[in-house]
Protein backbone atom coordinates (compact mmCIF):
# COMPACT_ATOMS: atom_id res chain seq x y z
CA UNK A 1 0.00 0.00 0.00
CA UNK A 2 3.09 2.33 -0.05
CA UNK A 3 2.37 3.64 3.75
CA UNK A 4 3.11 2.93 7.13
CA UNK A 5 0.75 1.11 9.66
CA UNK A 6 0.50 1.26 13.09
CA UNK A 7 -1.47 -0.88 15.27
CA UNK A 8 -1.54 0.16 18.88
CA UNK A 9 -3.38 -2.41 21.01
CA UNK A 10 -3.95 -1.99 24.52
CA UNK A 11 -5.03 -5.49 25.66
CA UNK A 12 -2.17 -6.73 27.83
CA UNK A 13 -2.90 -10.33 27.25
CA UNK A 14 -2.98 -10.44 23.11
CA UNK A 15 -1.02 -13.00 21.58
CA UNK A 16 2.15 -12.76 18.96
CA UNK A 17 0.80 -14.65 16.36
CA UNK A 18 -2.58 -12.46 16.40
CA UNK A 19 -0.64 -9.54 15.07
CA UNK A 20 1.81 -12.21 13.02
CA UNK A 21 -1.77 -12.85 11.12
CA UNK A 22 -3.16 -9.55 10.40
CA UNK A 23 0.44 -8.22 9.20
CA UNK A 24 0.51 -11.22 7.03
CA UNK A 25 -2.41 -10.07 5.75
CA UNK A 26 -1.73 -6.38 4.97
CA UNK A 27 1.76 -7.77 3.60
CA UNK A 28 -0.81 -9.79 0.92
CA UNK A 29 -2.96 -7.18 0.55
CA UNK A 30 0.26 -4.88 -0.67
CA UNK A 31 1.69 -8.00 -3.15
CA UNK A 32 -1.87 -7.84 -4.50
CA UNK A 33 -3.03 -4.79 -5.00
CA UNK A 34 0.12 -2.59 -5.33
CA UNK A 35 0.09 -0.03 -8.46
CA UNK A 36 3.94 -0.23 -8.06
CA UNK A 37 5.36 -3.86 -7.95
CA UNK A 38 5.19 -5.18 -11.45
CA UNK A 39 4.05 -8.48 -10.42
CA UNK A 40 0.68 -7.45 -8.40
CA UNK A 41 -2.37 -8.11 -9.99
CA UNK A 42 -3.63 -5.00 -10.26
CA UNK A 43 -0.03 -4.65 -12.71
CA UNK A 44 -0.74 -7.65 -14.56
CA UNK A 45 -4.32 -6.56 -15.26
CA UNK A 46 -3.42 -2.80 -16.60
CA UNK A 47 -0.93 -4.90 -18.66
CA UNK A 48 -3.47 -6.69 -19.97
CA UNK A 49 -2.25 -10.37 -18.90
CA UNK A 50 -4.38 -10.74 -16.82
CA UNK A 51 -8.44 -10.50 -16.84
CA UNK A 52 -10.42 -9.25 -13.98
CA UNK A 53 -12.91 -12.00 -14.03
CA UNK A 54 -9.83 -14.36 -13.36
CA UNK A 55 -8.10 -12.69 -10.62
CA UNK A 56 -7.79 -12.99 -7.09
CA UNK A 57 -12.08 -13.35 -5.58
CA UNK A 58 -10.63 -10.15 -3.02
CA UNK A 59 -9.83 -7.82 -6.19
CA UNK A 60 -12.91 -8.55 -7.97
CA UNK A 61 -14.48 -7.73 -4.17
CA UNK A 62 -13.05 -4.82 -4.25
CA UNK A 63 -13.14 -3.72 -8.29
CA UNK A 64 -17.08 -4.50 -7.62
CA UNK A 65 -17.34 -2.09 -4.58
CA UNK A 66 -15.47 0.50 -6.47
CA UNK A 67 -17.72 0.24 -9.65
CA UNK A 68 -20.61 0.45 -6.56
CA UNK A 69 -19.02 4.09 -5.22
CA UNK A 70 -18.49 5.29 -8.69
CA UNK A 71 -22.45 5.03 -9.23
CA UNK A 72 -23.15 6.53 -5.60
CA UNK A 73 -20.93 9.55 -5.88
CA UNK A 74 -21.87 10.13 -9.50
CA UNK A 75 -18.50 9.08 -10.56
CA UNK A 76 -16.26 11.17 -8.17
CA UNK A 77 -14.70 8.42 -6.77
CA UNK A 78 -13.26 6.60 -9.56
CA UNK A 79 -10.57 3.63 -9.71
CA UNK A 80 -9.52 5.15 -13.29
CA UNK A 81 -9.17 8.90 -11.76
CA UNK A 82 -6.18 9.61 -14.47
CA UNK A 83 -7.18 7.50 -17.57
CA UNK A 84 -9.93 5.06 -18.44
CA UNK A 85 -6.99 2.78 -19.22
CA UNK A 86 -5.29 2.96 -15.43
CA UNK A 87 -6.82 0.89 -13.28
CA UNK A 88 -6.26 2.31 -9.67
CA UNK A 89 -8.11 1.52 -6.38
CA UNK A 90 -6.11 2.43 -3.98
CA UNK A 91 -8.72 4.81 -2.73
CA UNK A 92 -10.68 2.48 -1.95
CA UNK A 93 -7.77 -0.66 -0.98
CA UNK A 94 -6.39 1.37 2.15
CA UNK A 95 -9.45 1.39 4.19
CA UNK A 96 -10.58 -2.06 2.89
CA UNK A 97 -7.29 -3.76 4.12
CA UNK A 98 -7.61 -2.50 7.59
CA UNK A 99 -11.26 -3.20 8.20
CA UNK A 100 -10.05 -6.79 7.60
CA UNK A 101 -7.17 -5.92 9.80
CA UNK A 102 -9.42 -5.35 12.39
CA UNK A 103 -12.16 -8.32 11.94
CA UNK A 104 -8.58 -10.47 12.47
CA UNK A 105 -8.39 -8.86 15.97
CA UNK A 106 -12.18 -8.69 16.62
CA UNK A 107 -12.31 -12.23 16.30
CA UNK A 108 -9.58 -12.94 18.10
CA UNK A 109 -10.80 -11.57 21.05
CA UNK A 110 -9.10 -8.07 21.15
CA UNK A 111 -10.86 -5.32 22.33
CA UNK A 112 -8.96 -1.84 22.80
CA UNK A 113 -6.90 -1.12 19.41
CA UNK A 114 -6.50 1.60 17.09
CA UNK A 115 -5.22 1.15 13.58
CA UNK A 116 -3.38 3.92 11.84
CA UNK A 117 -3.01 3.60 7.99
CA UNK A 118 -0.98 6.90 6.41
CA UNK A 119 -3.26 9.22 8.84
CA UNK A 120 -6.62 7.51 8.24
CA UNK A 121 -7.76 5.09 11.81
CA UNK A 122 -9.77 2.49 12.46
CA UNK A 123 -10.43 2.38 16.64
CA UNK A 124 -12.67 -0.14 18.97
CA UNK A 125 -12.64 -0.17 22.84
CA UNK A 126 -10.44 2.21 24.93
CA UNK A 127 -7.24 4.18 24.67
CA UNK A 128 -6.32 1.86 28.51
CA UNK A 129 -5.48 3.75 30.75
CA UNK A 130 -7.66 6.46 29.39
CA UNK A 131 -11.12 5.82 28.40
CA UNK A 132 -11.38 6.79 24.66
CA UNK A 133 -9.45 7.02 21.73
CA UNK A 134 -8.82 10.86 20.78
CA UNK A 135 -8.07 11.08 17.12
CA UNK A 136 -6.00 14.25 15.56
CA UNK A 137 -7.32 15.79 12.21
CA UNK A 138 -4.33 17.45 11.21
CA UNK A 139 -4.71 21.08 10.60
CA UNK A 140 -4.02 21.45 6.19
CA UNK A 141 -2.04 24.69 6.25
CA UNK A 142 -0.02 24.40 10.05
CA UNK A 143 0.96 20.61 9.47
CA UNK A 144 2.27 21.05 13.12
CA UNK A 145 -0.98 21.34 14.46
CA UNK A 146 -4.23 19.36 14.51
CA UNK A 147 -7.41 21.00 13.42
CA UNK A 148 -10.12 19.04 15.79
CA UNK A 149 -9.80 16.43 18.09
CA UNK A 150 -12.47 13.19 17.24
CA UNK A 151 -12.91 12.06 21.25
CA UNK A 152 -14.32 8.17 20.64
CA UNK A 153 -14.39 4.80 21.36
CA UNK A 154 -15.50 3.05 17.60
CA UNK A 155 -15.02 4.95 14.93
CA UNK A 156 -13.63 4.38 11.20
CA UNK A 157 -11.73 8.36 10.47
CA UNK A 158 -10.68 9.23 7.03
CA UNK A 159 -9.31 12.33 5.32
CA UNK A 160 -8.58 13.28 2.06
CA UNK A 161 -6.52 16.92 1.41
CA UNK A 162 -3.52 17.35 -0.92
CA UNK A 163 -1.05 18.96 2.03
CA UNK A 164 0.39 15.79 2.59
CA UNK A 165 0.81 14.34 -0.84
CA UNK A 166 0.08 17.10 -3.62
CA UNK A 167 -2.29 17.01 -5.91
CA UNK A 168 -2.84 13.25 -5.82
CA UNK A 169 -6.71 13.67 -6.16
CA UNK A 170 -8.14 14.95 -9.51
CA UNK A 171 -11.79 15.37 -9.95
CA UNK A 172 -12.72 12.43 -12.38
CA UNK A 173 -14.45 14.67 -15.00
CA UNK A 174 -12.01 17.07 -15.86
CA UNK A 175 -8.43 14.85 -14.64
CA UNK A 176 -7.91 18.51 -12.61
CA UNK A 177 -7.38 19.17 -9.56
CA UNK A 178 -10.02 20.54 -7.10
CA UNK A 179 -10.36 23.80 -5.96
CA UNK A 180 -11.66 25.81 -3.23
CA UNK A 181 -11.01 22.66 -0.56
CA UNK A 182 -7.83 22.38 1.70
CA UNK A 183 -9.50 18.93 3.32
CA UNK A 184 -12.20 16.53 3.74
CA UNK A 185 -12.37 14.28 6.82
CA UNK A 186 -15.45 11.56 6.81
CA UNK A 187 -16.56 9.53 9.98
CA UNK A 188 -18.77 6.85 10.16
CA UNK A 189 -18.73 2.87 10.81
CA UNK A 190 -16.47 1.13 8.14
CA UNK A 191 -13.30 2.97 6.64
CA UNK A 192 -13.29 1.82 3.30
CA UNK A 193 -16.84 3.86 2.62
CA UNK A 194 -15.23 6.83 5.18
CA UNK A 195 -12.37 6.90 2.89
CA UNK A 196 -13.68 6.61 -0.16
CA UNK A 197 -16.42 9.48 0.36
CA UNK A 198 -13.65 11.68 1.84
CA UNK A 199 -11.77 11.54 -1.53
CA UNK A 200 -15.01 11.59 -3.48
CA UNK A 201 -16.26 14.94 -1.57
CA UNK A 202 -12.25 16.90 -1.65
CA UNK A 203 -12.66 15.93 -5.80
CA UNK A 204 -15.89 17.39 -5.37
CA UNK A 205 -14.20 20.84 -4.69
CA UNK A 206 -16.52 23.52 -3.35
CA UNK A 207 -19.47 21.17 -3.79
CA UNK A 208 -18.33 18.94 -1.72
CA UNK A 209 -19.88 19.81 1.27
CA UNK A 210 -23.43 19.87 -0.33
CA UNK A 211 -23.17 16.46 -1.45
CA UNK A 212 -21.75 14.96 2.33
CA UNK A 213 -24.91 16.75 4.13
CA UNK A 214 -27.20 13.71 2.14
CA UNK A 215 -24.67 11.01 3.36
CA UNK A 216 -26.62 8.67 6.01
CA UNK A 217 -24.46 7.24 8.36
CA UNK A 218 -21.51 8.90 7.75
CA UNK A 219 -20.81 12.33 9.00
CA UNK A 220 -17.92 15.03 7.60
CA UNK A 221 -15.95 18.13 8.09
CA UNK A 222 -14.54 20.13 5.43
CA UNK A 223 -11.89 22.97 5.33
CA UNK A 224 -12.05 25.44 2.51
CA UNK A 225 -9.48 27.34 0.94
CA UNK A 226 -10.63 30.61 3.34
CA UNK A 227 -10.59 27.86 6.20
CA UNK A 228 -14.27 28.30 6.60
CA UNK A 229 -15.00 25.06 8.28
CA UNK A 230 -17.96 22.97 7.21
CA UNK A 231 -19.13 19.89 9.50
CA UNK A 232 -22.61 17.85 9.23
CA UNK A 233 -24.88 18.20 12.44
CA UNK A 234 -23.84 14.89 13.48
CA UNK A 235 -20.21 15.03 12.73
CA UNK A 236 -19.05 13.57 16.24
CA UNK A 237 -17.97 15.03 19.56
CA UNK A 238 -15.04 17.18 19.04
CA UNK A 239 -12.91 19.92 20.72
CA UNK A 240 -10.55 22.54 18.79
CA UNK A 241 -7.18 22.91 19.88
Amino acid sequence: MGMPVVVDVRDSDVDDAVLDRMFEWLRFVDATFSTYKDDSEISCINRRELQVQDANPDVREVLDRCEELRHETNGYFDARPVSDDVLDPSGLVKGWSVDRAAAILDEAGVRNYAVNAGGDMLVRGRALPDDSWRVGIQHPLELDKVAKVVVTNDLAVATSGAYARGDHVLNPHTRRAPEGVLSVTITGPVLATADAYATAAFAMGVEGPKWTARLRGYEAMTILADETVLSTPGFPAHEEL
